[in-house]
């Protein structure tokens, strides 16, 4: 069990009977009364966030999570299919769970499954992935018009800005928090 005192960004609670985690949290001591902890929850099954004040005093469930090592297989239409690489079963991820991480998800990928009463509610990647250019435009000497970039299709389907020295089959670093190019890899 949590306290209200326990508070803090980061933060996994259980709340009204669904996953929570603290997304901001401040401390707010008025000059009478009692002191308040405000809290800026999202419900990590729907993504719905809301302010919350809390009491001093006030208890929270911890939420039955728990985090597996899965490898990306294949996707079925809108469901993705994950191996769990120490006992070899499946599991069935939905799009919604996957979220923005779609776009650099390559199959045999290992990925981090994050479990709420044995169901999937969310995974998270690498930080960084290496991912074939499969379209770029070549590029002109003398052409300045259009800048240091020029837009590449990934071997997901994701377009970004990379440099213009960089051509169709190779391969290169992206930072996928940001869905930045970070480097060339070699090889």
């Amino acid at each position: 069990m949590y306290e209200s005192s326990d508070l803090r960004k980061g933060l996994k609670i259980e709340y009204e009977g669904d996953p929570y985690i603290v997304v901001q949290f401040d401390f707010v001591k008025p000059g009478k009364g009692q002191a308040l902890y405000k809290c800026r929850l999202k419900n990590m099954l729907t993504g719905a966030q809301f302010e919350r004040n809390f009491r001093s005093g006030e208890k929270f469930g911890e939420p039955n999570l728990e985090e597996k090592e899965m490898e990306f297989l294949y996707k079925d239409g809108d469901k993705y299919c994950f191996m769990n690489t120490s006992n070899f079963e499946q599991e069935f991820v939905g799009e919604d769970q996957i979220d923005e991480a779609r776009n650099f998800l390559k199959e045999n990928t290992v990925c981090t499954v994050l479990f709420y009463q044995d169901r999937p509610i969310s995974i998270t990647i690498p930080i960084f992935m290496n991912l074939r250019i499969v379209k770029a435009d070549p590029w002109v000497k003398g052409d300045t018009a259009s800048g240091d970039s020029k837009p590449a299709t990934l071997e997901t389907g994701y377009v970004l800005q990379v440099p213009t020295y960089l051509e169709e089959g190779q391969l290169i670093k992206i930072d996928t928090r940001t869905g930045a190019y970070v480097e060339r890899v070699k090889g």
